[in-house]
């Protein structure tokens, strides 16, 4: 096994990966929808630009960078490349409480060095347009119902992980695809709701360059990206070790 500062790195980098990618594409679409059309602040909400369509595109841009750095870095730090799959992994008692700290700062270092580079390679407008793919509420949705969004869409996630990735008798080599895809799918029907962050990393990059860069400051929704990705995680696999145990 790799050393615990190896795999913090790897975790580091594949959230940056997938912040960049991922978050990233949520900025585009709004950035392109900007072009043809009056610019639209980021949190109106993306399925008022484009449609499904828009949340489907921005889903498969999580799910190709996923697989990817699933089936290229997982086997050095098994790709959490998030806090929730890491804390659910720890209450399972498959992961040790000094890494799991050590595994969410990396996440998050990461993800904000991921958003941070977004902005780099593109400019003011990621943040001004775009608001560097940040997750918020849309118009209509409480803080509960994002909190449950956020919790139903992790839950489905972390079975898909349990399911392929943890469970020694899944068959190799469909990790990353199924994994990828189900973040994909998760993100399409919920984007809607409250982003489908699904992740407190990939909701708290974005966030802090937002805030240091002099977008807006949405500090007040972070609960939300905490509270339902973690509940969803820690239920979905509590739940699939009370159902498969032999």
């Amino acid at each position: 096994m790799a050393s615990l500062s190896t795999r913090c790195i790897a975790e580091g980098v594949g959230t940056a990966l997938l912040v960049y990618f991922g978050a990233g594409a949520a900025a585009m679409t709004l950035m392109l929808a900007a072009g043809t059309e009056p610019a639209t602040p980021f949190n109106v909400g993306i399925g008022q630009l484009g449609g499904l369509a828009d949340w489907f595109a921005i889903g498969m841009s999580f799910a190709i960078i996923l697989a990817v750095v699933i089936y290229t870095l997982g086997r050095v730090s098994g790709a959490h490349l998030n806090p929730a799959v890491t804390i659910a992994l720890l209450v399972t008692k498959r992961f040790q409480a000094g890494e799991t700290v050590a595994y969410i700062i990396a996440q998050f270092i990461g993800a904000s060095i991921g958003s941070l580079l977004f902005f780099l390679t593109v400019g003011m407008d990621a943040v001004t347009i775009g608001g560097l793919g940040a997750t918020t509420p849309f118009p209509g949705i409480g803080y509960g119902q994002a909190i449950l969004a956020e919790a139903i869409g992790t839950f489905v996630l972390m079975l898909a992980i349990m399911g392929v990735a943890v469970d020694k008798r899944a068959p190799p080599g469909f990790a990353g695809l199924v994994i990828g895809l189900t973040l994909g799918g998760m993100i399409t029907v919920t984007g809607n709701i409250a982003g489908a962050s699904l992740n407190p990393a990939r909701t708290f990059g974005p966030f802090l360059m937002d805030m240091l860069l002099g977008g807006s400051n949405l500090w007040a929704f972070f609960p939300i990206y905490i509270v339902g990705p973690v509940i969803g995680a820690v239920l979905a696999a509590v739940f699939y070790d009370q159902v498969t145990a032999e």
